[in-house]
């Protein structure tokens, strides 16, 4: 794929995430999106070739479940030395 496709691609990307799609809630284009983050979408395709490495993909939900579980758990706790739980 030549530079020319990439900033094509690329620009039909951002054509398609920042207009509004008919029948597409903000809501749901973000809960897609946090789908993808976590399930690792990004890292598809990634490898040698086009390919996929498992372990890359695996690896990314792992660390992002892990920092979604961590965020939770500073957020609980900061509401206790707040007060307000």
């Amino acid at each position: 794929m030549n530079e020319r496709d990439r900033e094509a691609r690329e620009a039909l990307e951002r054509v398609r995430r920042d207009s509004e799609t008919f029948g597409s809630s903000a809501l749901a284009r973000m809960g897609n999106r946090a789908r993808d983050h976590f399930g690792g979408k990004d890292a598809v395709g990634t490898g040698e070739q086009g390919g996929t490495d498992p372990v890359e993909l695996w690896g990314r939900r792992i660390g992002r479940a892990l920092s979604l579980v961590g965020v939770v758990i500073l957020a609980l706790w900061l509401a206790v030395q707040l007060r307000l739980l």
